[in-house]
């Protein structure tokens, strides 16, 4: 038996509202598919899915299922539902891990008042996450304090307080200094 494994495990994030409506989607295709996947490029084959999917899953009380050739995990909310759809080999706890930090990514960045209003007020940061959470169908991270912090926090200030002084006498002083150090060195080197 031949595993066929690869980094990209993730076909789609999902998230529809209780009215079977789009809040988010994004559909991945790995780059080394050479079979057209009609469910990818096919935006109307997308709307049937999603439809079908949302009308096994809306009001059950189950967290997995194996649904037209795909494994799927997801979460409900109040007025929303959070679908990771993975392939039908793919490892179920991998995907509900990566749902489980995904959605708590989302606790913590919306205070914990998930609804799909304040999903809609912070869409940006929701779809940050998702972002940081899945990149092209691969996972990149699964604890969601992490991803949290990935979007709500400003990066570090060691990139950002360089400053280049672009003028002549800049450039004059920067030619100085390596001239400096380049002699320098090469006296130790004798």
């Amino acid at each position: 038996m031949s595993a066929n494994t690869s980094l990209y495990s993730i076909d789609a994030i999902l998230i529809l509202d209780s009215d079977k409506n789009r809040i988010f989607t994004k559909y991945y295709k790995s780059p080394h598919e050479n079979t057209e996947n009609d469910l990818i490029t096919n935006p109307k084959k997308q709307k049937q899915f999603e439809a079908d999917l949302f009308k096994k899953t809306f009001k059950q009380n189950s967290d997995i299922i194996l649904f037209e050739s795909h494994t799927i995990v997801y979460k409900e909310y109040s007025d929303f539902i959070v679908y990771i759809i993975g392939g039908l080999s793919e490892n179920e706890i991998l995907l509900y891990n990566v749902l489980q930090g995904l959605t708590g990514a989302f606790e913590i960045i919306l205070d914990s008042q998930l609804d799909k209003r304040s999903l809609l007020e912070s869409y940006d940061m929701v779809v940050i996450a998702i972002d940081e959470t899945v990149d092209d169908g691969i996972i990149l991270e699964t604890d969601s304090s992490a991803i949290a912090a990935r979007v709500t926090n400003p990066p570090t200030e060691d990139v950002g307080n360089i400053k280049i002084d672009l003028s002549e006498k800049g450039f004059l002083n920067a030619f100085n200094f390596a001239k400096k150090n380049i002699a320098e060195r090469l006296q130790q080197g004798f």
